[in-house]
């Protein structure tokens, strides 16, 4: 276990550093390839959705705060598993001691043992203690709490309760390859529980690797989250149209756009590396032959790219703090500081003015983030309407059971009827 604690710490440490969560794991495991990998995953993923309370138990526990990296990330990986796993206690306590020795240097490893068993013994106290830290309490940055407790009056408290739960493995059915009822009976005939969801999801009751479900190789399904699943039906293509998805890494709306109609569509996006994605994502899901050209360039600049024919329909699913997502990328709590929402509003804000200009009149433009933050969503189309008079926002309508606030899908927590992400729409038509 302490090989595994030794990585998730690494991780942790990396991702305080500014790192993405998939590459600091990537990196450890080059570091120190482990028959753990999966183990390590989950030990960094914990750790990082409930890093605002671990920490506040640390706090509680040493005299001084801790000034190395690595042995503060260790202990907060330790007491995740304290706290919200069931593995044994003593052993927990024990490797952690060990991880230790190695991880930092073996002076450090009466004070792991210390600070541990100490917590056991008066886990209650400390949690009394930390009880009024709001931090401790919602496991998120201040700053955060208070944005969306500004935003979201009435919701402030389920939406970021709700990005604290696991997600579950929702995938979209690929209707260029099966139906939804022939996907759910493979699925029961290999011992499967999933169940359908919105208008063409499949919820995993128990996620597992997407490469091990029946019908994965064919391209039955893509894996997409069921608030994802609604830009595609908010877009409304239609056959015959001009159609720009123009931040489409890594696919999954270019292919769902791709298989509700016979549509000529370019793929566009700034990171070429990540365009690849996109091209074996359409191979597997039986779409490359579709009328799509995928091209690598930045939308905000359209003449590097950009043929002079305008387009019927764009998809800009712009660059965001990620806010709505946490639950499946919890490390954009504490890799982000408050100053990133207001650069990233002026990055949509260009993005959105050159979009626009490529629209047809009489076209829409569907306005998408993965944010709960108004800075990114409301406040974003309300100045670009006020600078624009020949732009119409339209009214979104949304199945029964699909929970909002006008264009802002809300989080959920599990056992949703629709359990969605954080995402928001906002339809414009060109005059």
């Amino acid at each position: 276990m302490h090989n595994e604690q030794m990585q998730a710490a690494r991780a942790v440490t990396r991702v305080l550093e500014g790192a993405q969560l998939r590459t600091a794991l990537a990196e450890v495991d080059a570091h120190d390839a482990s028959r753990g990998q999966a183990f390590v995953q989950e030990l960094a993923y914990g750790t990082l959705r409930h890093l605002g309370r671990l920490e506040a138990i640390a706090g509680q526990l040493v005299r001084k705060p801790m000034s190395d990296a690595l042995l503060r990330a260790l202990v907060d990986v330790a007491l995740y598993q304290l706290e919200e796993t069931r593995a044994p206690a003593f052993a927990v306590v024990d490797r952690a001691v060990a991880a230790a020795g190695t991880l930092v240097r073996p002076a450090a490893k009466p004070l792991v043992n210390a600070l541990l068993r100490r917590y056991l013994r008066e886990r209650d106290a400390v949690n009394a203690a930390i009880r009024d830290n709001e931090v401790a309490r919602w496991s998120y940055p201040q700053w955060w709490i208070d944005r969306v407790r500004r935003d979201h009056p009435d919701d402030w408290m389920a939406i970021l309760d709700a990005g604290n739960v696991r997600p579950p493995l929702t995938l979209r059915v690929n209707r260029a390859v099966t139906e939804r009822g022939a996907l759910l009976d493979a699925f029961h005939a290999a011992g499967i529980d999933a169940q359908a969801a919105g208008a063409a999801g499949v919820i995993v009751a128990e996620p597992r690797p997407v490469g091990d479900l029946p019908g994965f190789a064919a391209g039955a399904f893509a894996v997409q989250d069921l608030g994802a699943q609604l830009a595609a039906p908010l877009l409304g293509v239609k056959d015959g149209m001009r159609v720009l998805d123009a931040c489409a890494a890594p696919g999954g709306k270019t292919a769902h756009v791709l298989d509700d109609a016979d549509i000529d569509l370019i793929a566009l996006d700034l990171d070429a590396e990540r365009l690849e994605r996109v091209r074996d994502n359409l191979v597997r899901l039986r779409l490359s032959d579709r009328r799509v050209r995928i091209i690598a360039g930045d939308a905000g600049r359209p003449d590097a790219w950009w043929d002079g024919r305008p387009f019927d329909r764009i998809l800009l699913d712009v660059p965001c703090t990620a806010s709505g997502v946490v639950r499946r990328h919890p490390d954009g709590k504490w890799r982000h500081r408050a100053s990133d929402v207001d650069r990233f509003a002026r990055e949509q804000a260009r993005l959105l003015d050159a979009a626009w200009a490529l629209l047809a009149p009489g076209g829409k433009l569907l306005y998408a983030t993965c944010s709960v933050f108004t800075a990114e969503n409301g406040d974003r189309i309300d100045a670009f309407l006020r600078q624009h008079s020949d732009a119409l926002r339209e009214s979104l309508m949304f199945a029964d059971g699909v929970a909002h606030r006008d264009g802002q899908l809300l989080p959920c927590s599990s056992g949703a009827g629709h359990n969605q992400d954080g995402f928001f729409y906002a339809l414009v038509a060109r005059r």
